[in-house]
C-alpha cells in the first residue's frame, strides 16, 4: 500500500498519542479535513508550509488503511492531495520520525520516500 505523510508539530502528535486520536492541526480543523501529502509532494509541502519550523515529526500512514474517509482531491494547482475526513487513530500509523531542521531553514526529508 502506498504511504502518505503528515508533517506535524511534535507536541501536537504527542497529545494525540496520549488521547488516542489525532483530529488535526489548526489548519486541518479550519479546513474540515487532515491534510496529507504523497511522497512526491512532501518536499514542496515542507518548504511551502513549514519552512523554518523546528520540532516537527513526519508521520507515515498506508493510504489503504484509512478507508472511504480518505479522498484524493485537487489543490489550487490541480495536483491531487490526500485529505482525511475523519480523525486519525495513532495506532494506524506505520511510522513516525523526526523531521530535522537544516541550517538553511529547510527540512531533512528521508531519502527513501
Amino acid at each position: 500500500m502506498p504511504l502518505i505523510y503528515k508533517i506535524c508539530p511534535a507536541a501536537l502528535w504527542q497529545n494525540a498519542e496520549a488521547e488516542g486520536s489525532f483530529r488535526g492541526a489548526p489548519v486541518d480543523l479550519a479546513d474540515g479535513y487532515i491534510h496529507f501529502s504523497t511522497g512526491a509532494q512532501l518536499a514542496e509541502t515542507a518548504a511551502r508550509h513549514f519552512a523554518g519550523q523546528d520540532r516537527l515529526l513526519l508521520i507515515a500512514v498506508e493510504d489503504g488503511r484509512l478507508g472511504s474517509a480518505l479522498r484524493y482531491e485537487p489543490s489550487r494547482g490541480g495536483a491531487l492531495f490526500p485529505h482525511l475526513y475523519a480523525a486519525l487513530d495513532p495506532r494506524s500509523v506505520r511510522w513516525v520520525a523526526p523531521l530535522p531542521l537544516q541550517p538553511d531553514g529547510g527540512h531533512a526529508l528521508p531519502a527513501d520516500l
